[in-house]
């Protein structure tokens, strides 16, 4: 399960050195994409195929759907992590992301976000006060 914030750099050549903690579930390949507020999402090899199934049952009618899947997969880059535990990250997706140099990768448990720190730092600020004063159910059953 990934977990945390673990603040991360870049290098010059676009690699992300992976946090310790996610690194053996990491070690036989990730897909790292597009993920939503503007941020990266990566998904370990295994996890990445489950979404995948769940993305193929997909209506090819639904205007939505195609879209969604568009921007989603045509940004999707299956990564081996090196010996030292990195990965380089497409320009593309440091580019859709707003990636500097210092980066938030935080963990969702199945997968795990990649941010531009102060963008994170922003998102977090914004939000942190609406999940304290949450007074109604968002995850049906959960909370």
């Amino acid at each position: 399960m990934f977990l945390g914030t673990h603040m991360q750099r870049l290098d010059d050549k676009g690699r992300l050195i992976l946090p310790a903690r996610f690194r053996e579930e990491l070690a036989g390949g990730l897909v790292v994409t597009r993920g939503q507020e503007h941020c990266l999402t990566l998904f370990s090899a295994r996890e990445f195929e489950a979404v995948h199934e769940k993305l193929r049952t997909a209506p090819m009618t639904s205007k939505d759907a195609r879209d969604y899947l568009r921007v989603f997969l045509s940004g999707a880059s299956a990564e081996q992590p090196d010996k030292q535990g990195r990965i380089t990250i497409p320009q593309i997706l440091r580019k859709y992301a707003g990636l500097e140099r210092e980066l938030a990768v935080i963990g969702l448990g199945n997968r795990v976000e990649i941010w531009d720190a102060h963008t994170w730092e922003s998102y977090l600020n914004e939000t942190e006060q609406g999940f304290a004063d949450r007074t109604d159910e968002v995850i049906q059953g959960v909370f």
